[in-house]
């Protein structure tokens, strides 16, 4: 009987790691070539148009700052929120929809996929989180870390969302990074219909990086519209 059952423990095991293994198969999309493969998961859209996207907050400083100056820029963007942000931030949660900003949802909190059996109960929460704080259901959904396992995939599109990475990245959270820094990498891979990812937080960043986004949006936003392309948020990107 002892044999037994630990032959069903072990199987049980290997079945429980198998599964692991298969839904972290896709986690292919965060690298940067995958990505090139995927045109509509990477947020490639209307070429005369750039959808400019913010992670990782509200944050009590870097969001009311961000939401300035964009306003200054006449710009609206979409904002991935994390749903424990959310909670630290209502009010300002709140704002970035009064501002006219899309809101979506990046998560419950900022973690890697180590769970794939939490996944949907995470992401409702973390949905359901946002538009309580808001007012508005997002359409858009963004893993942390761009890791698209399966469990998250399906989660995601039980709720509705529309899963989204991006195809240029201005690495605004590495340590180093300034304005200069920032604007050179997104506008270095940036065409029109292209999707840019910055964050308006350092949750999950080098403390303070946030002021290298603040200064990198007007250059961005400058060079695009020299390019003749609109910038604007996820909704009128023609996806």
């Amino acid at each position: 009987m002892r044999r037994l059952t630990a032959t069903t423990a072990a199987a049980g095991a290997i079945l429980v790691a198998a599964g692991a293994v298969a839904d972290l198969l896709p986690t292919a999309t965060a690298i940067t070539a995958v990505r090139r493969l995927c045109p509509t998961l990477a947020g490639r859209g209307d070429p005369g148009h750039v959808a400019l996207t913010f992670d990782d907050g509200p944050h009590p400083v870097a969001t009311p700052l961000l939401l300035d100056r964009l306003d200054e820029l006449s710009v609206r963007a979409t904002f991935f929120l994390l749903a424990d942000q959310v909670l630290r931030c209502p009010r300002i949660a709140y704002e970035i929809g009064r501002c006219g900003h899309e809101v979506a949802v990046h998560g419950l909190r900022h973690d890697a996929p180590t769970r794939p059996w939490r996944a949907r109960t995470d992401l409702v929460r973390a949905y359901e989180t946002i538009v309580d704080g808001t007012g508005a259901r997002p359409a858009w959904y963004r893993p942390p870390y761009g890791v698209l396992t399966t469990s998250r995939a399906a989660a995601a599109r039980r709720l509705g969302l529309r899963t989204v990475l991006w195809t240029s990245d201005g690495r605004d959270w590495a340590a180093g990074a300034d304005g200069d820094s920032v604007a050179r990498r997104v506008l270095g891979s940036l065409d029109g219909g292209g999707t840019v990812l910055l964050h308006d937080s350092d949750v999950a960043a080098v403390p303070g990086s946030w002021r290298s986004t603040l200064d990198a949006v007007g250059t961005v936003v400058g060079h695009c519209r020299r390019q003749g392309w609109v910038v604007g948020p996820l909704r009128d990107h023609g996806m």
